[in-house]
């Protein structure tokens, strides 16, 4: 099975519209093997839903970490799970604050009666649904809760199941921003990392990051550049850093309002501006679907 993965260097360059937007095309080409199955990995921001409006058809709780809790009948008020609580999560009357919690068990280590234990919490939420661009996976996490990557970790595993069973070859991942644990999480099994680029100084730095990440685990790059008319000096050292480093540049997409009502829409811009962008993604889909390494 072909995963590919969408990342960009910070949020807000665009890669999940560039994701909705190859993923309507790819449910429209008609290519062998039918439309891939999508995967939302950003979970820490969950959006693809906002464009693709899924009906679950199945959720599942996710137990993403321990929290301690004090057993008010055992415990003896001798202050040492205070003491050594580096979270400041005992409160006054010995009872865990659960949002300044991190699960360290430090507490039960050295509580003498037994009281402090821990036990898994529900964290966030996954799901499984049906959308006009075929099956998702994706995932919400809960209020104050964070992602270390599990999460992005069951995901995957959710829709490589569900790429098995309905005999699809290929998994397009929305992944997170940046080079952290979620991003690291969704280069898991990826085939071709799809970096979406904008001409900011920021943008600039951290797809470099991207793109030095990618090739630690000898994965193969493409991109998109984004907004690539709002500076054409920064869009010019985009695309010789593409070039250098042997990076295929699937496309230039211009600033364009049409990105903004289209999520506003609840459409990709390739259903929303077809004229302009539906035979630009339409193409760029069959050159990630048929390109293995995408070579320029």
């Amino acid at each position: 099975m072909r995963e590919i993965v969408v990342l960009s260097g910070k949020g807000g360059t665009g890669k999940t519209s560039v994701t909705a937007a190859l993923a309507v095309c790819a449910a429209q080409s008609g290519l062998a093997g039918g439309p891939p199955v999508l995967a939302d990995c950003d979970v820490d921001a969950a959006d693809l839903h906002l464009v693709l409006a899924p009906t679950v058809r199945e959720g599942h709780e996710f137990l993403g970490g321990d929290k301690a809790a004090i057993d008010a009948a055992l415990c003896q008020s001798c202050g040492l799970c205070r003491e050594a609580c580096r979270f400041g999560a005992i409160g006054g009357d010995f009872q865990v604050i659960e949002a300044a919690c991190e699960g360290c068990g430090v507490c039960a280590y050295v509580c003498p009666a037994g009281a402090a234990s821990l036990s898994p919490v529900v964290s966030g939420d996954w799901f499984v649904s049906e959308t006009r661009a075929g099956i998702m996976v994706h995932a919400a996490l809960r209020l104050g809760e964070e992602n270390s990557g599990k999460l992005v970790s069951t995901v995957k595993k959710a829709a490589r199941a569900e790429a098995k069973r309905l005999g699809r070859d290929i998994l397009l991942v929305d992944g997170s921003p940046g080079i952290g644990c979620p991003v690291i999480a969704s280069l898991g099994g990826a085939s071709t990392v799809l970096m979406v680029a904008e001409p900011t100084l920021s943008a600039v730095h951290d797809i470099k990051r991207v793109h030095a990440l990618a090739r630690h685990f000898g994965i193969p790059c493409a991109a998109v550049l984004n907004k690539s008319d709002i500076c054409p000096e920064l869009t010019r050292e985009l695309a010789a850093f593409c070039g250098e480093s042997g990076i295929a540049v699937l496309g230039e997409l211009p600033y364009d309002p049409a990105f903004v009502a289209a999520q506003l829409a609840g459409q990709s811009v390739a259903e929303f501006a077809p004229g302009r962008y539906q035979d630009m993604f339409t193409r760029m889909w069959r050159r990630l679907a048929c390109d293995e390494r995408c070579a320029p």
